[in-house]
């Protein structure tokens, strides 16, 4: 039997955890509290009553001030119930808008790690963060207000037709036409408007993330905000969407909407007109102007309760847009841990015939790519641009997993080891490096946080950080990014070399680890590389060949298939793929410009080194 789909409501609910009780005790509240609020309208046409029986005798109208001293009690009741019913949903909002955090970030920290490669981080905080915000004021508003609302509606339905039902009908037709005002907004071939304008809201969220973290390259390039047309383009199509959803979706029904609602009166005197003649004749005008004076009270609340629902409708169109966008985070996928965890037996790291596709791309990354790195042996992935060197050594920590064959270390296919072990046995250093707003100390010790000052101060001292540390006004206690302290790429580069080296991993895993350093932090980089890879297994990309030409293998990586296999001289006895980009790049090496006058124009000079 196929399983019936929850409703985003329910599944809302089920965020509340132990505050789902108090959720429902203030939407109790909150439908009595609107019963309450009605009251002083029965009160004040209790008055009217009285004083139109014993006109124009008024002093006879002995019950008028009681009527308002009730009317003044109801009226405080409501407002204090009403605000208890706040107080109840307004806790369990802030509590499911914290489990939701807390439930999508735990969420998140299954996912593979290549996960958040495709998905920035501006876009999951605007779909996890800035979602359970929004479900918020339906939890502490919206819903209490449909329900107050809807017990509401209840009771005038029973009030309407208690008197004169052609009076009440005539009443309720603003609703009626309102209500099918409010539809035509919300439903149809407009359902679907509220989610596309949040996804254009997402994009702009994203785009916008990523301008600013590009302003730095607008200010070194000196270019202008025009460069950055995604981010252009997103607002416009933000800004496009709004204005359609306002102008041509919601203006004519709204304005029929706010008609009626507010002039509901209008349908209620052609009616009156009509029965007033029945009434003279019945020898009971004076009722019939009760009667008359009762519905004329009451469609002054018509509009107050259809605004109520316009707004909560609204409210609920939202929190079911946020919570499609906090389902889009929760169906991430999740790394698959297996129940009985294997220990690889040795630092051996082995592609059976992997292949693997990106997730929507239409040819595979990898395809069909074996080879085998022996403990303590140095591989070297090489290849043209895109030819699968990053995503190779992505699969070994389980970044992503294979779509077909197996990587395995030590014997053990990684998706069968525990993956804390996994990642135990595993250091990796990528070309962007990103360290914290923290201490040297802190940000090295987050590869073992049990380890000491001195474990942590030899290890900045293996990856050749002494100068670093001898500028810095702390030492290792310098926190960077604070008072104008900040670490060049190359020198970042050696702080995370440093973490690679105290994680003190059998398995290692360099990605254009020298790719952003100059000249002196490359050598100094490439002395840590000697601490950091020494008895270890070590697979590294790189695309500066003269830093893989000491490798014991070297893979040639090309179009997602393995083109070659070997040490640096028999590649270049083979005369293949790898032969001719040795040949240009030591071509590249010898070229350098030179002065216009001396060369001839748009010239360069060779230089042999």
């Amino acid at each position: 039997m196929k399983e019936k789909k929850k409703s985003d409501l329910s599944i809302l609910l089920g965020y509340t955890g132990s505050y789902k009780g108090l959720t429902f005790l203030g939407l109790g509240l909150s439908a009595i509290a609107m019963i309450l609020g009605m009251l002083p309208y029965i009160c004040i046409w209790l008055v009217a009553r009285d004083l139109i029986t014993v006109a124009p005798n008024w002093t006879e109208a002995s019950g008028i001030a009681g009527y308002g001293w009730l009317a003044f009690g109801f009226a405080v009741a409501g407002i204090v119930v009403y605000f208890a019913a706040l107080m109840c949903t307004h806790l369990a909002a802030f509590r499911t808008a914290s489990n939701i955090r807390k439930a999508g970030m735990e969420h998140l920290m299954k996912t593979p790690l290549g996960f958040f490669d495709s998905n920035a981080s501006g876009l999951l905080r605007n779909r996890l963060d800035g979602a359970a915000s929004e479900t918020e004021t339906l939890l502490a508003h919206n819903l209490a207000d449909i329900v107050g609302t809807v017990a509401m509606f209840i009771t005038m339905l029973v009030l309407m037709f208690v008197f004169d039902w052609r009076m009440g009908a005539a009443c309720l037709l603003a609703a009626v036409i309102s209500v099918a005002a409010m539809a035509a907004m919300m439903t149809g071939k407009n359902a679907g408007l509220m989610a596309e304008y949040q996804a254009a809201q997402d994009v702009m969220s994203k785009a916008g993330t990523e301008y600013v973290r590009g302003i730095p390259v607008v200010k070194v390039f000196q270019q202008t905000v025009y460069s950055f047309r995604a981010f252009k383009q997103a607002i416009e199509d933000y800004s496009a969407k709004a204005e359609h959803y306002q102008a041509d979706v919601c203006r004519i029904p709204q304005a029929i909407n706010l008609t009626f609602t507010e002039g509901a009166f209008i349908f209620l005197v052609p009616v009156a007109l009509l029965l007033a003649p029945e009434a003279l004749a019945s020898g009971n005008f004076a009722g019939f102007v009760a009667d008359f004076a009762f519905y004329a009270v009451f469609s002054a609340i018509i509009s107050t309760a259809l605004a109520k629902i316009m707004f909560a409708a609204s409210g609920m169109m939202l929190a079911s847009t946020a919570m499609g966008r906090i389902n889009e985070v929760m169906s991430a996928p999740v790394l698959q841990v297996t129940d009985h965890p294997q220990v690889p037996k040795d630092n051996s790291v082995e592609f059976k015939d992997v292949s693997f596709t990106y997730e929507g791309a239409d040819f595979p990354a990898l395809d069909h790519v074996s080879f085998k790195v022996e403990p303590g042996q140095t591989a070297a992935l090489v290849g043209p641009s895109g030819g699968g060197k990053t995503t190779a050594a992505s699969l070994i920590p389980r970044f992503w997993d294979v779509s077909s064959g197996s990587v395995e270390v030590g014997g053990v296919d990684v998706r069968d080891t525990d993956p804390h072990m996994l990642m135990d046995h595993i250091a990796f250093v990528f070309q962007n490096n990103r360290l914290f707003k923290a201490s040297i100390l802190e940000n090295v010790r987050s590869a073992r946080p049990e380890a000491t000052r001195e474990e942590v101060k030899a290890a900045l001292s293996a990856a050749q950080c002494d100068d670093i540390l001898d500028k810095l006004p702390d030492g290792m206690d310098t926190v960077i990014g604070t008072e104008g302290t900040y670490l060049s790429g190359g020198e970042q580069q050696r702080v995370a070399l440093a973490r690679a080296i105290l994680k003190n991993a059998p398995i290692v895993v360099l990605d254009e680890a020298t790719a952003f350093a100059d000249p002196e932090n490359e050598a100094l980089i490439q002395k840590a590389f000697a601490a950091l890879t020494k008895d270890r297994s070590v697979i590294m990309i790189a695309h500066r060949l003269s830093t893989v030409t000491g490798a014991d293998k070297i893979i040639v990586l090309d179009n997602g298939k393995v083109s070659e296999e070997g040490t640096h001289e028999q590649l270049l006895q083979k005369n293949g793929l790898y032969a001719g980009m040795w040949a240009e790049y030591n071509q590249s090496v010898k070229w350098r410009i030179t002065q216009g006058e001396k060369a001839g124009p748009g010239s360069a000079e060779k230089e042999v080194r």
